[in-house]
């Protein structure tokens, strides 16, 4: 029997708690003090959310991007989070080039006396559009840079870990349709599903030398550097991506709540970290659930012309 008269208990959903406050590291203070932690795309978004978690860690770090505009403004902000004497330096870099690589790591270890001792690739890039729509040179560079960059870096971490005998950590920033497909980004998931093998197959090969290799999926946190047509494809769910996300989509979430940036920082810091060494060939999805989503009954089936607004394919000259 229930007692009517005791606390009522609520009912409602409330999804997941909102995160710490910016600024509050999820490690203690100093556990990257002395570390160098390379950063691709870390001028901008996610990459640079991740970059100043490990700075204010105390990382020595840098951040790589193919256009220098991007890494002046993040450089500054940087240097604001940067804690316990560690620095933060840039490189331009495109990743599709192994020669341009070498001579950043090259640098690196010039002013460093070492290679990294960890890499972050979160390089990439993508743009949604129906397969059939898509031009061999769109799924080229797409595939270039997110698998074939990736690769690229990863590769010339490892052999200078190899070649010195030291351990080190690299974490590769996937995407969850790896497991599921992305219809509309058939480029950018077949990609990412490569990245995520090749995250299982190094962390085999490289575990006895001390490298340890892990993914990391972010879920959707809205940023201000999100380019015009993911924004236009998220909005066509209805209104609200901007640096807050907004109530809609919010909604949309089994957390009913969007992710903040920094909220992948802290998971890249802890994959990295001393704390997680026996982590290895694992991709941590960061999404508040939503990639798991299914509901009781299947919607009606919308093609991806459809949701983009597009007429029926009509095949050009």
């Amino acid at each position: 029997m229930t007692d009517s008269t005791g606390p009522a208990r609520p009912t409602a959903p409330r999804g997941l708690p909102a995160p710490p406050p910016a600024g509050t590291t999820a490690l203690p203070q100093g556990t990257y003090r002395g570390s160098l932690v390379l950063v691709t795309g870390g001028g901008t978004g996610l990459g640079k959310a991740v970059a100043s978690e490990f700075a204010r860690l105390g990382a020595d770090v840098i951040i790589v991007s193919r256009r220098a505009a991007h890494l002046e403004p993040a450089l500054e902000e940087l240097a604001r989070v940067s804690r316990d004497g560690g620095t933060v330096t840039a490189a331009v870099c495109d990743i599709r080039d192994p020669d341009r690589i070498a001579e950043v790591f090259d640098a690196a270890e010039a002013a460093h006396g070492r290679a990294p001792d960890v890499l972050v690739n979160n390089a990439a890039a993508n743009f949604p559009v129906p397969a059939e729509d898509m031009s061999p040179n769109a799924w080229r560079t797409v595939v270039d840079i997110t698998l074939n960059g990736t690769f690229y870096m990863t590769r010339e971490f490892g052999r200078r870990h190899l070649a010195a005998g030291t351990p080190g950590s690299v974490i590769a920033v996937g995407a969850s349709y790896a497991w599921t497909g992305g219809p509309g980004f058939a480029h950018s998931a077949a990609a990412k599903a490569g990245v995520k093998n090749l995250v299982e197959t190094l962390a085999v090969e490289w575990g006895p030398y001390g490298i340890q290799v892990n993914g990391l999926v972010p879920g959707l946190m809205p940023h201000d550097d999100m380019t015009g047509d993911i924004r236009a494809n998220l909005e066509r769910g209805g209104p609200g991506v901007g640096t807050g996300g907004g109530a809609d989509h919010d909604a949309r979430q089994p957390a009913l709540r969007v992710g903040a940036p920094r909220e992948l920082g802290w998971a890249a810091t802890f994959l990295a970290s001393p704390y997680a060494r026996f982590i290895s060939g694992h991709t941590l999805v960061v999404d508040g659930a939503n990639w798991q989503r299914r509901g009781l009954v299947s919607p009606p089936v919308v093609t991806v012309r459809e949701q983009m607004g597009k007429g029926p394919f009509r095949e050009g000259p």
